[in-house]
């Protein structure tokens, strides 16, 4: 047995969350519902304008990781902070959730501060993110442990983390110390507007290395230049061993081994969306890894993003298996 279920690598992150409406999105220039990167200096800016807000760790594969933690499972994280006040925050938060986590921290007098994204959530529930990467940005090779990465039955690697000028490089070597040692890749695609910076990149790792394809219904779309959900999965199908498709209310869609199985969403009164996907593909990668067929990890996953969507905040608030059971699902 390795140490690790899932090692994760993505953009470590502070999520700054505050409620808004409509109107706060158009005066500020905001595309609803989208990650939007900024600077440091419009990040200032946004936050003078914003209400009350709440400072909690996140970062999308971060998320991820800390649902398999919390599920029990042998998890591990690869991100980089700065060590400032933030950073400190979020080394914290990840490690008290039962998470390995090691990345050396950018020094003080780092130009570059620990990133964090404001998260406005409006009244439907949807949020708009508006990040400033910060130091998380210059994740390098350097910072990918072989050893701890070949330790892995997993690694999970956030499409976010493609913006960043050695995050390739940084991916390659993960995957090679990973594979290399018999264990298997999953990404999520993260954004469908990250999709269109990075489509060749991420063309290339899925047909020649992801094994698991996360996604939700825009960023199948976009990956493949089509207006036809069902062409997309398909398309998904034929070059990746597993696919997994959510679709907002109407759940989820596994693609594997020529068949295709959905799987409703969890009926709950949606309160903010923020790390629905995050915490599906968490739960569904630790029922993966557990040895759970493909349609109770994708119920699991329903249940898991059920739960996150119901609150402000993007970790589980109540525990999963209970919760897992309470919908028949015996973990």
């Amino acid at each position: 047995m390795k140490k690790f279920q899932v090692v994760g690598i993505g953009n470590a992150m502070v999520d700054v969350l505050a409620s808004c409406d409509d109107d706060f999105l158009s005066d500020n220039g905001i595309e609803k519902g989208i990650m939007q990167l900024t600077d440091r200096e419009r990040g200032v800016e946004l936050y003078s304008r914003i209400g009350p807000a709440r400072e909690v760790s996140g970062g999308s594969a971060a998320n991820t990781i800390a649902g398999i933690a919390h599920l029990g499972g042998r998890s591990a994280y690869v991100g980089k902070v700065k060590d400032d006040q933030l950073g400190a925050i979020f080394a914290h938060d990840l490690r008290a959730q039962g998470v390995v986590y090691d990345t050396a921290m950018a020094e003080p007098g780092a130009e570059a501060e620990t990133g964090r994204c404001i998260i406005l959530v409006t009244p439907d529930g949807e949020r708009s993110m508006n990040t400033y990467l910060g130091v998380t940005e210059f994740l390098a090779p350097s910072d990918i442990d072989e050893g701890q990465v070949a330790e892995a039955d997993w690694i999970y690697l956030e499409g976010y983390r493609f913006d960043g000028p050695q995050s390739h490089a940084a991916f390659a070597k993960a995957i090679d110390a990973c594979t290399g040692a018999g264990g298997r890749v999953a990404l999520t695609l993260s954004d469908p507007f990250c999709v269109e910076r990075h489509r060749d990149a991420f063309r290339a790792m899925i047909r020649d290395h992801v094994d698991l394809l996360f996604c939700n219904r825009a960023e199948i779309l976009s990956m493949y230049q089509t207006d036809d959900f069902d062409e997309a999965l398909t398309r998904a199908g034929s070059e990746v061993a597993m696919v997994a498709c959510t679709d907002s209310e109407n759940g989820a869609y596994v693609l594997t081994g020529g068949q295709r199985v959905h799987v409703p969403a969890t009926k709950v009164d949606v309160v903010d969306a923020t790390g629905a996907g995050d915490l599906f593909a968490g739960a569904f990668l630790w029922a993966q890894a557990e040895g759970m067929n493909p349609e109770i990890c994708a119920r699991a996953g329903c249940i898991a993003a059920g739960e996150v969507i119901s609150h402000i905040g993007a970790r589980p608030e109540t525990d999963l298996k209970t919760l897992f059971a309470k919908h028949g699902l015996h973990a």
